[in-house]
């Protein structure tokens, strides 16, 4: 190739590379002057629980990373666990972005309780807020000491942005009254959005994002929707209040069907996928460490030592103690998790025994009892009865406590007493024979 002919290819690959950077150029510096303010869009939905928690430190730290001038959590939920809604508060107060509640349908309970520690608070028309009373896992109301420290954190929050706190306390409260509204004292207060507004616990109506945009002020602005992962959202699912108890009787229950049957089969793994879906939900959500996996592992090695290794059962005990020693490591709330681990053990027990008694003798649990037993109709014998023997006379060799040895004519025999001490040299006779075992009576002389 000579030189002029590489000056013209070069001269074309240079004018090719220019109409193409050309546009890209232009395109990054007319982008860059439309860049505006970054709106961070975070879902709080469906029921809240502790995964929600985990969820959300991890969107309010993208949020500062990527430099978000505002961000707006979309609230639609029926509430949930108190603990939960107290750590996403903190979560709040921490954070110097400014926050939008933007509620969309529903901020129920803890969701009002979230709403209430934003910095403002947008409804679409039909929203509602309230209805934020304390229950426990029955249904029933909360004891008293955990219904007082609820209304302090709904006052609190009311306060946070200057909200008359009366509204905050009657939607914990079915004893304060609020006339306006027509609420009576056997109710709790729920507001809607246009009462939300007149009273000051929301800010603004807004029918979708661009009217709240419109609201806050911002133009050219970029938004960004958080999503939840798939992992987020299985460790939401598995952290559940209701969730927990049926993973642990799924997995008790799976285990202890597996000690009772050979080999390693579908009980073993329907429970060691319980147990392993139950840690690795506590896990992504930051509740579980190293150590309770640890536990974990070493119990399930334990109890796959008793399986296949049947010996006392200690094995077996110290792997169930040490899974349980890791699932109480692994919880958010001791007490939570005991419940969660006494209704498994129900559970277990009602099932185990309903197996037992109307499964045992058939189907695929015929394998896990012995069921076979020897008996003389079914041709076992052990000794032949020598029922001819009733009624002969002998004397003892030795002294019958109450076994011995015996002679009756020229056959010597081991006898056993009908309870009672013979002498040497007494008379006896035979009474009664059952296999080997022969039954004598002294025969008492005359004098």
């Amino acid at each position: 190739m000579n030189r002029r002919s590489f000056s013209r290819k070069l001269s074309f690959m240079f004018i090719v590379l220019a109409f193409f950077l050309i546009p890209i150029q232009m395109y990054v510096h007319s982008n860059e002057q439309a860049k505006g303010p970054l709106i961070y869009y975070i879902p709080v939905e469906q029921t809240i629980e502790r995964g929600l928690a985990a969820f959300m430190e991890r969107s309010f730290d993208a949020a500062l990373a990527e430099g978000a001038e505002h961000i707006v959590l979309e609230i639609h939920t029926p509430g949930g666990a108190v603990d939960a809604a107290g750590e996403i508060a903190k979560l709040m107060q921490r954070v110097e972005i400014p926050i939008t509640a933007f509620i969309n349908t529903d901020a129920i309970s803890a969701g009002a309780y979230i709403a209430l520690n934003a910095d403002q608070i947008v409804m679409v028309p039909n929203a509602s807020m309230g209805a934020a009373g304390v229950i426990d896992g029955a249904g029933n109301a909360a004891e008293e000491k955990a219904q007082s420290y609820w209304l302090s954190r709904m006052k609190t929050a009311a306060e946070l942005n200057d909200r008359d706190p009366k509204y905050a306390l009657a939607m914990a409260d079915k004893t304060i009254e609020i006339p306006e509204f027509g609420l009576t004292s056997d109710e709790f207060l729920t507001l809607t959005a246009s009462e939300a507004l007149e009273v000051g616990y929301a800010e603004a109506i807004a029918g979708n994002r661009a009217e709240l945009v419109e609201f806050l002020g911002l133009e050219n602005v970029i938004e960004r929707d958080m999503e939840v992962s798939f992992s987020e959202q299985v460790a939401r699912f598995v952290t559940h209040p209701v969730v927990i108890p049926i993973l642990l009787s799924i997995g008790s229950l799976g285990l202890v069907l597996e000690l009772y049957s050979p080999g390693f089969g579908i009980p073993g793994i329907m429970g060691l996928s319980a147990l392993l879906l139950f840690f690795f939900g506590h896990l992504f959500a930051g509740f579980a460490g190293w150590e309770s996996l640890i536990l974990f592992v070493v119990g399930f090695v334990l109890i796959l030592i008793e399986i296949f290794i049947p010996g006392f059962g200690i094995f077996g005990l110290l792997g169930v103690g040490a899974i349980i020693g890791g699932m109480l490591l692994a919880s958010f709330s001791t007490a939570s998790m005991l419940m969660s681990i006494v209704i498994a053990v129900i559970v277990t027990t009602i099932v185990m025994i309903y197996v037992f008694r109307y499964f045992g003798h058939r189907g695929p649990w015929k394998k896990m009892i012995l069921t076979d037993s020897t008996s003389t109709e079914k041709g076992y014998i052990s000794n032949a009865t020598r029922n001819e023997l009733i009624g002969l006379v002998g004397e003892t060799l030795t002294p019958l406590r109450p076994s011995g040895s015996a002679v009756f004519g020229e056959e010597r025999l081991d006898v056993v007493t009908e309870g009672g001490y013979i002498e040497r040299g007494r008379k006896i006779q035979i009474v009664h024979t059952s296999g080997s075992r022969t039954v004598v009576r002294e025969i008492k002389e005359d004098k």
